[in-house]
């Protein structure tokens, strides 16, 4: 076995005989050179209704100029983290808790939030909400839960033991060889197999054993060696000590109410959840709480080396009606493919011809690496195994796992062997050489890279090494792969029932031979329970209406915008943005095609409802370069009529995510300039519907407002000034040292139609939004939202609605973000001498759909067998206390519906149980861009695309995000402290562009 050591761009340009602002500021837009970040552009006042004098006037949000993005604002208290910014790193509260934190509960149960309190030492409140009541209004049905209940175990008791294998930082690995020895097994009481082990620390039994177990596990015994030649033994302590009764009828006296949440009652879940998994994770492969099984699971190919593979998915959780219930779904995962390394790194970099793949992983003049060899570390940390001939079947079942892919080929890479017959080091060879001599073996691609190993540094040749079937593919999918896995995993209601169904067969609960020892029983039959249909709203548009009933769609023929553009459209303009390869496939539209297509758009706008004034826009000519092309049509569109541009449209031949990323951050945050892209191919085809879809967003951009659900009052739901503010945390995928993005939405009219949104970066996986973040971004949108919406009257009533957060930090969410936001409120409220202080009552709602629970109504629901649009379950699946319900506000176009879990935390305006349901469903009929009942609340909604836009105005380079968005998982991103990330670059506050729904 072979061995071995060890243009940056200038804004000088103005309109040169026509329209030239001598306000605007020199804005960067390129690589990360940029000049200063300060570019001390005077905040802009409002043009529209006025402030009281108590009330500041307003500024741009956070992204705006001025703002450089962090501006000076108080820190957070001790308690908390420090603001983003500063010189001391940002501390998540949701993830970093404080040194004098006590415990954490175990991550893999559905505890709900509130019980995430009991071991924190901070000045939180012990109890969310709980449930005031049910709702009552709507059609009442009856329909299955993809969850089953666990039988009442209340007699049974069992005995929790502390375990402790060998020295402290042992490896989990040698940790599972010692418990599974024979010598332990017939040396524990009962024997290993009637035992529950964590793998780590803890242990479960039926045996009571009062005295400490103390043991001495000898593996080179174990394995039969021959002790008298070993000079270091491998002898490993093992002590098990009885620390606890387990007492499964806590759980059920909790749930009655008999006692409080506690130590007996945290064991007790714990020991379910290890129970329910004890068997499949042995015999199946286990992540997280999913299963697969390799040999009878459905899979498929996505290409690039990867496979998606079916599995089922297990929950324990306590639930409404006092009962345990176990959660089962259909789990979807990617795997490397079973086969050789070659192979799969050939795919992965998309090579087409196998034999020239070892000639293009570096460059051959300078040897300097490239792409395709940063693609082939994705290999890093995965098990393999050699094959060759004249390998021994013992050499080729041992399981190596790969360190590194080194920069050196077979044939340069040299070592020192060691010759054992002679017991000296033999002269130095290449790895090429080494195996032609010793196992007669002509490596193939002996210029490919090496591969070396964990352990001793061992090192192969990349083409004897063959990839472990069943390790997950950690790495974000491209387009193609994900385009495979969305056709894979959407299956229609009917389908997926037969798929949880074969899972639970998989999963085999009442043959389980642990179930049975331990006497815990799961009702094989899924739960059924009692829901409601909400009454569909009618929606208004501009003197029309129309009542959709239970369809869930409608369309806009004959129909105009409830709201069409503020001011005419004058000042807009055409650009063609080429792409050689494109244009072959016909992806660029020809000249008497765009024209077309722009008459027909106009048509289609005025027969919505818009007002176009100029009906011959400029048109440029074709560009391949996006920066210039915008450049062109910006200052083109500006000095032909005098004005700034209104609307920019670009043609774009593919879906280049690069060219769309140029275009928005040069239009956001060096022109102020309102956009919108078109895709090459529908503007060919000139289709009607696709006008309608383009102009919901164009008219919202333009301060309009497609529709909204029709009431009988003035201003809606709401019978008192009333904003909505959504939020929503988005971070990179694993391994990804990208920033994460917080994103807040504020409504601007008094319906809660039109939100406008600020974005801002937030660290680095850091999930709670600093102080200075909201700050920055809610600060001018407060003031924007007094002064325009609500004619000087500041709000009597909040609602928060905060998007991708976990139970566990539910609690955070009040103590840090709603905190901070009353904060501001009372900043800004000062109240004049004799005055009283102006109340602001807070609704704070956690929306999530990162969940497991699906409804199956049957012939209850359409023509698919899906939940009909305003399907309302609020018992046997909800927290047995909190006030949570699961609502499918939409319809499923494909596979099965999945509804959004809503859980209000705080209530202080006391809303009826009705009444907050009716906005959850009506408000989804509000979604400016869509002609469907959108399955989230928009608040949310729109603040994950305003996250997701967001992306656009990073202070970097594209080639440099393509090199760092490629990832690494092997380098953990979580575990490193979390570090200061620039802001993004600021939008041009010109013509309301920050106040206008730019994200959309």
């Amino acid at each position: 076995m072979p061995g071995a050591s060890k243009k940056r761009a200038t804004m000088g340009k103005g309109f040169p005989n026509g329209y030239h602002d001598q306000n605007a500021p020199a804005y960067y837009d390129g690589p990360s050179d940029r000049p200063g970040s300060s570019t001390g552009q005077p905040r802009p006042s409002s043009s529209r209704g006025g402030l009281p004098s108590n009330v500041p006037q307003p500024g741009p949000p956070s992204n705006a100029p001025g703002q450089s993005g962090r501006s000076s604002s108080r820190p957070r208290s001790a308690a908390g983290p420090p603001s983003v910014g500063g010189s001391a790193q940002l501390r998540d509260p949701a993830r970093d808790p404080p040194k004098e934190a006590q415990k954490k509960l175990p991550s893999r149960i559905d505890w709900g939030g509130n019980l995430y309190s009991y071991y924190s030492n901070e000045p939180v409140p012990r109890q969310l909400m709980r449930r005031p009541g049910y709702g009552r209004e709507g059609k009442n049905i009856k329909l299955r839960l993809n969850s089953h209940h666990i039988e009442d175990t209340t007699d049974a008791r069992y005995y929790q033991y502390n375990v402790q294998v060998g020295h402290a930082d042992i490896k989990r690995g040698l940790i599972k060889a010692i418990w599974n020895s024979e010598q332990l097994k017939n040396r524990i009481p009962g024997g290993t197999k009637e035992w529950i082990y964590d793998g780590n620390k803890i242990a479960w039994s039926k045996q009571n054993i009062a005295t400490e177990l103390r043991m001495s596990i000898d593996l080179d015994q174990e394995r039969g060696r021959d002790t008298s030649t070993i000079s270091e033994r491998d002898v490993h302590n093992v002590f098990v000590k009885k620390t606890a009764r387990v007492d499964l009828a806590n759980i059920y006296a909790y749930l009655n109410g008999k006692i409080d949440f506690g130590p007996g009652v945290i064991d007790a879940i714990n020991f379910l959840d290890h129970l329910i998994r004890e068997s499949p994770s042995k015999q199946h492969i286990n992540i997280r709480k999913s299963y697969f099984d390799r040999n009878t699971g459905q899979k498929d190919n996505l290409g690039g080396g990867v496979e998606a593979m079916r599995g089922i998915y297990q929950s324990i959780r306590m639930a409404e009606g006092k009962r345990m219930i176990v959660n089962v779904d259909v789990s979807h995962t990617c795997f490397w493919n079973k086969s050789t390394f070659p192979m799969i790194v050939n795919q992965l970099s998309g090579h087409m011809d196998i034999d020239t793949l070892p000639y293009n992983w570096r460059d051959r003049k300078t040897g300097k690496t490239n792409n395709r060899f940063l693609t082939m570390k994705r290999l890093k940390k995965n098990d393999f195994y050699v094959s060759h001939r004249g390998r021994s079947e013992k050499e080729t079942a041992k399981i190596w796992k790969v360190h590194d892919i080194l920069p050196q080929s077979s044939r340069e890479f040299t070592f020192v062997p060691y010759m054992r017959e002679q017991k000296k080091e033999g002269p130095p060879i290449n790895l090429f050489d080494y195996y032609q001599k010793k196992y007669n073996i002509y490596l193939q691609y002996p210029d490919l890279p090496v591969v070396q190993c964990t352990k001793r540094k061992i090192v192969y040749p990349m083409e004897l090494c063959s990839m472990m079937p069943g390790q997950r593919y950690p790495y974000k999918l491209n387009e193609l792969q994900t385009s495979k896995m969305i056709k894979f995993a959407v299956q229609p209601p009917e389908d997926r029932l037969k798929s949880i169904q074969a899972g639970t067969q998989m999963l085999n609960w009442a043959n389980d031979p642990v179930l049975k020892h331990y006497g815990l029983r799961i009702n094989h039959e899924p739960i059924t329970t009692n829901a409601r249909i909400l009454n569909a709203p009618t929606i208004q548009f501009d003197r029309s209406t129309f009542a959709p009933g239970t369809k869930g769609k409608w369309d806009l023929r004959n129909k105009k915008f409830l709201m069409p553009n503020e001011a005419p459209l004058r000042a807009w303009g055409v650009a063609i943005l080429t792409d050689p390869s494109s244009a072959q496939r016909g992806g660029s539209p020809n000249p008497g095609q765009v024209q077309a297509f722009i008459q027909s758009f106009i048509q289609a706008y005025r027969g919505h409802g818009g007002i176009v004034e100029n009906t011959t826009p400029m048109i440029n000519a074709p560009q391949s370069d996006p920066a210039k092309c915008a450049e062109l049509l910006f200052y083109g569109v500006g000095n032909k009529h005098n004005l700034r541009p209104q609307l920019l449209l670009f043609i774009l031949p593919n879906m280049n995510v690069d060219n769309y990323l140029r275009i928005k951050k040069s239009c956001d945050c060096r022109y102020g300039s309102f956009t919108q892209c078109l895709q090459g191919n529908q503007v060919i085809k000139n289709n009607p519907q696709y006008h309608s879809n383009v102009l919901m967003k164009v008219n919202a951009k333009l301060g309009g407002t497609t529709a909204r659900v029709a009431t009988k009052g003035p201003s809606g739901h709401f019978n008192r000034p009333t904003m909505i503010i959504g939020a929503d945390v988005s971070h990179a995928g694993a391994g990804i040292a990208a920033p994460s993005y917080a994103a807040m939405t504020v409504s601007m009219d008094k319906y809660a139609a039109r939100y406008a949104a600020g974005v801002q970066t937030n660290g680095i996986r850091v999930e709670m939004i600093s102080t200075r973040n909201l700050r920055d971004m809610l600060i001018p949108l407060f003031r924007h939202w007094t002064a325009n919406v609500s004619g000087g009257r500041l709000p009597d009533h909040v609602y928060y609605f905060r998007d991708g957060v976990s139970e566990g930090q539910y609690l955070n969410v009040l103590k840090y973000e709603v905190a901070d936001i009353k904060e501001i409120w009372n900043e800004m409220i000062t109240p004049r001498p004799g005055e009283k202080t102006h109340e602001v009552k807070f609704t704070v709602v956690v929306a999530e759909k990162r969940h497991h629970i699906r409804f199956f109504p049957g012939k209850a629901g359409d023509e698919n067998q899906n939940p009909l649009p305003g399907t309302i379950v609020e018992h046997d699946v909800t927290h047995p206390f909190e006030n949570d319900v699961y609502l499918c506000s939409h319809k499923a176009l494909k596979g099965t519906a999945r509804p959004t879990h809503y859980h209000m935390l705080l209530d202080e305006a006391g809303v009826p149980v009705d009444a907050f349901q009716k906005l959850l469903y009506e408000h989804s009929y509000q979604y400016m861009r869509s002609t469907t009942p959108v399955s989230l609340f928009p608040a949310v909604y729109y603040a994950h695309l305003a996250s997701n836009r967001a992306r656009a105005h990073e202070d970097i380079a594209e080639p440099d995000r393509r090199i760092r968005d490629a990832g690494d998982p092997s380098r953990s991103t979580t575990d490193r402290p979390i570090e200061e990330v620039p802001p993004l670059l600021p939008m041009i506050p010109r013509d309301g562009l920050p106040w206008g729904m730019w994200y959309i």
